[in-house]
């Protein structure tokens, strides 16, 4: 897959492309069925399969008091998109200027001039330009003028989800209550971060539990407690998966304050510090509370450890794509 950052750098060789237009945080089931919709369009008209994204997500231009909401990163997005078969992605640079240009001036500048696009494809709700100003019917209006179609498609629900509409903000809900497997079935996948792995205390190491400690920076915050997990550590070109057990919360044993994940990983050694890691959440497994000291930590981190082995070992939800 191609990246492509300003339309003005554009390659003229995905020039009448079949294009998504989306933010598209998290890639989830309803996100993944337009992007498949305009891979079917693609490969049925012979043409480039391309997504459209922005970063940073507009919503932290207009709302920049909000707190962290981002499910994925922008490097974690473009690796779950590029996994759907998709040629290129064009990452739009989303600042105050570009917020400025009207749903007009957007179409012929930039999908238009810029990007050559023969096809659009959205979801059934989507807006864009100025105040959010054009919708698929504006698209549709400007999109005979200059000879492109467009293909909005509904919003997609599943009882596997809770019969929830597919969107980021019912994932961001479940990751918030601790409900992986809600999560889980809404974005097709497991939910994953990525971080540099940060020197912490040492404690885990002294009691036989040495964890890679990462902050979720503008990560939405899932419940605190502890979780199965994967992590990835990459390895060149492929990625090395390893399962564990990781804590998320402020670590009250210890009176801390501050958030941060500890992922403790299972028959693994190595030096991990500075080093980007993958965590992929599969369960949560209870809470995060406080203990009486460290023997009853211990303790009880030796049963998470082991129901997680177990868990892991049955396979259902041991992802390794």
């Amino acid at each position: 897959m191609r990246l492509f950052r300003h339309y003005d750098e554009f390659s003229p060789e995905f020039r009448g492309s079949v294009i998504a237009l989306g933010n598209f945080d998290g890639v989830h089931r309803g996100h993944q069925a337009v992007i498949g919709e305009a891979l079917r369009r693609a490969r049925l008209s012979g043409v480039p399969a391309a997504v459209m994204t922005f970063d940073p997500h507009p919503r932290r231009l207009f709302r920049p008091d909000l707190p962290p909401f981002a499910l994925t990163s922008l490097r974690l997005k473009a690796r779950l998109i590029e996994a759907l078969g998709v040629d290129f992605l064009y990452v739009q640079h989303f600042d105050a200027a570009f917020a400025a240009k009207s749903a007009e001036t957007f179409i012929e500048e930039v999908l238009v001039k810029g990007l050559g696009v023969s096809h659009v494809v959205v979801g059934a709700d989507y807006a864009f330009g100025k105040g959010r100003g054009g919708s698929v019917e504006v698209m549709r209006s400007h999109a005979a003028r200059f000879g492109f179609d467009v293909t909005a498609v509904d919003l997609v629900t599943g009882t596997d989800a809770g019969s929830s509409v597919f969107s980021s903000t019912v994932v961001r809900k479940a990751l918030a209550d601790g409900d992986t497997a809600r999560a889980t079935a809404i974005l097709g996948h497991p939910w994953e971060i990525e971080g540099r792995v940060e020197h912490g205390d040492a404690r885990g190491r002294t009691i036989g539990f040495p964890t890679a400690n990462l902050r979720l920076g503008d990560y939405a915050r899932p419940a605190t407690g502890v979780y199965v997990v994967q992590a990835g550590i990459d390895r060149g070109w492929q990625t090395e998966w390893v399962g564990g057990v990781a804590n998320y919360g402020r670590r009250p044993t210890f009176d801390k304050t501050d958030d941060l994940l500890e992922v403790h990983l299972f028959d693994f050694s190595g030096d991990l510090y500075g080093q980007h890691l993958r965590v992929r959440f599969l369960h949560h497994l209870r809470p995060e509370q406080k203990f009486s000291g460290l023997d009853a930590l211990k303790a009880q981190i030796l049963a998470d450890a082991a129901q997680a082995r177990i868990m892991l070992a049955r396979g259902a939800e041991n992802h390794t794509a």
